[in-house]
Formats: C-alpha cells, structure tokens, sequence
C-alpha cells in the first residue's frame, strides 16, 4: 500500500477539494503527505492582478509568490495535521507546473502522486488538463486523479465562502507587503491604510462571516452527525481568539500611530496573526468543508446559500465613502 502521497497545491477551489480527499485517503492508510506548490517563474500571485495594479519588481515579485505560497502550503499543512497526518510541504518555481510535478515525486521518493484534473467534461467523462496529462505521461510513480461531484446548491455556497477566505487573505497578504522593508515594498507602512484594514477584518470576518458559519454551517453540520463535533468546538474557539487578537493588533497600530510602537513590531504581529489564519482557514477548507459535502442535504446547501449571498460580497460595506472606496482599491490592488 502506499506510504508517501505527493499532493499539489494551487489557489483554486478544486485544489481546496482535492487536499481534503487526500487528507483523507492518507489517514485511511496509514500515508505521509508532501505537499507542493508548483509556480510559474514569472506568476507574482495567484489571484491575478486588479485592474489597478502597476508594473511591480521582480523583487517584487518573487516577495509575494512566497508570501501566497507559505498560506497555501500551511492551510494544506494544517488539514493534515487536523486529521493526524504527518506531513511536511515544499515549493517549486519553474518553467511548468508538471515538471515541478515529477521532479518533486522523485526527489521526495513518493510512491503516489495525488492530484486534480483541471480538464473539462465530456461524453465520456472528465478530460485531464494538459498538467495532468503531462504528469501521467512523464513518471513511472502511479498517478491518482480524483473526481469531484457536488450539487449545484453545494457549489455555490462553498464558492462564496472560499472567495470570502481569499478576500481575508487579499487584505492580509497587502498588509504584510506594506509592512516589508522599503527595499522590498518601495513604500513606507501607513497607519490609516492599516487602521482600514482593521476595520475591514472587524467588520466582515469577523461580525459577518464567522457567526454565519458557526449557525449555518457548523450548526447544520451538527444536525447532521456528531462526528465532528470536537473540530467545530476547537474553530468556534478559534474564532472568539480571532477577536482577541483582532483588538491587540488595532492597539499596536493605533501605538504605531502615535510613534510609540515601530513597523517592525507591528510586522511581526501581523505575521503571526496571518499564519494563524491559514492553519484556521486549512482546517475549514480541508476538513469541514470536504465533510460537509459528505453529510449535507441540498435543502441545506440552500438555506447556507442564501444566508451568506446576503453578504453581498467580501468588501467593507455598501455605505462606505467615496474616500473609503479608494482606499479599499489600493488595498486590493496592493494584494494583487
């Protein structure tokens, strides 16, 4: 049977699926994982660029596909480790994907790479993406493809969650970019950017989309079994820390404002601040999200729908000024 599970790893929905179900095929036989996040050498970030964004560095550059590739490595890192899976994680920058792919494999003595197919559908199927057929035509290692399936209430529920995780992570991302040194950013750190910031934190994940989750879903998911109870108990907890750390971190800025507390300090804490928020956002994505697929009926998918579109999208609000709008596009575009 297989030991050791190569799993790659990309800002994509279908990823977020895919490390769930590797999470779990690991832990039903007894796998170690390695996770890899395989980049183009010229990608700056996997959200692509906003309509905003200037001409960035190659210094630039490489600063924030590492800073996107350490969140999506640690959410990956974190699922496992919520499910008991040892497991560690590894980038590659290279001219494509599926050679990172099968150096990877090799190097790491995989016995089972464990990937996607971003293909298309067919009359016969699902067609593999030029990746996956490159993968499964280049290396002796056996290559598991999974499949997805879902409702179409499912998807779309689950597509506005994540995309309200990635709005998190846009905002995170642009804040710790401000804060690198003036070599890196060509920018010195703003306390009314990051005040913004803050406010944004305050007043979507935390007012709006926390407290959806824990009635809707976290509470259908407890209808529905008791299997995951603990998981939920410990991402309810996480999410009351989420407050705490949310009000330090307003008083270390509003402390750098005043001079009395230094851009370094403030880095660090958004920096440990933001690891905390992928190893949370791995364990939703990669555990109750891939259990919830399993355990939810579509009348629940639809009232989970219709409670988070309300939300209206991941933004700081419908009433906000036309000073706000333009601060919220630099923080967007600094994320890009």
């Amino acid at each position: 049977m297989y030991r050791h599970l190569l799993v790659p790893v990309d800002n994509t929905d279908l990823s977020t699926v895919t490390t769930g179900q590797a999470v779990e095929f690991a832990r039903a036989i007894g796998a170690r994982i390695t996770f890899l996040h395989a980049q183009a050498s010229h990608a700056s970030s996997p959200q692509g660029k906003s309509e905003l964004s200037a001409p960035i560095s190659s210094k630039d550059s490489a600063y924030k596909a590492e800073g996107w590739a350490k969140e999506l490595l640690a959410k990956a890192e974190s699922a496992a480790r919520a499910q008991g899976i040892p497991c560690s994680s590894v980038t590659a920058i290279g001219d494509t994907p599926f050679s990172a792919i099968l150096a990877t494999a090799r190097e790491k003595a995989c016995d089972l790479i464990f990937m996607a197919s971003h293909g298309r559908r067919s009359a016969i199927g699902e067609m593999p993406g030029s990746q996956t057929l490159q993968v499964l035509a280049g290396t002796k290692i056996p290559v598991l493809v999974t499949a997805t399936a879902g409702s179409a209430a499912a998807t779309q529920a689950i597509g506005i969650l994540q995309d309200e995780h990635r709005s998190l992570a846009a905002v995170l991302h642009a804040w710790l970019f401000m804060l690198a040194s003036p070599q890196t950013s060509g920018m010195t750190p703003d306390a009314a950017q990051m005040q913004a910031m803050l406010h944004y934190i305050r007043t979507f994940p935390l007012t709006l989309h926390h407290p959806k989750e824990q009635q809707y879903l976290f509470g259908k998911l407890r209808e529905r079994t008791s299997a995951l109870n603990a998981e939920l108990d410990e991402l309810e907890r996480q999410h009351e820390r989420d407050g705490r750390l949310v009000a330090e971190l307003s008083s270390l800025v509003d402390r750098y404002a005043a001079g009395s507390a230094t851009a370094g300090e403030v880095e660090a804490a958004v920096a440990a601040y933001a690891k905390l928020t992928w190893e949370h956002l791995g364990r939703e994505e990669g555990v109750i999200l891939p259990a919830a697929l399993r355990y939810l009926t579509d009348e629940d998918w639809a009232v989970i729908h219709s409670a988070f579109a309300e939300n209206k999208g991941p933004h700081f609000g419908n009433d906000m000024d036309a000073e706000f709008q333009r601060l919220y596009a630099r923080i967007a575009d600094l994320a890009a």
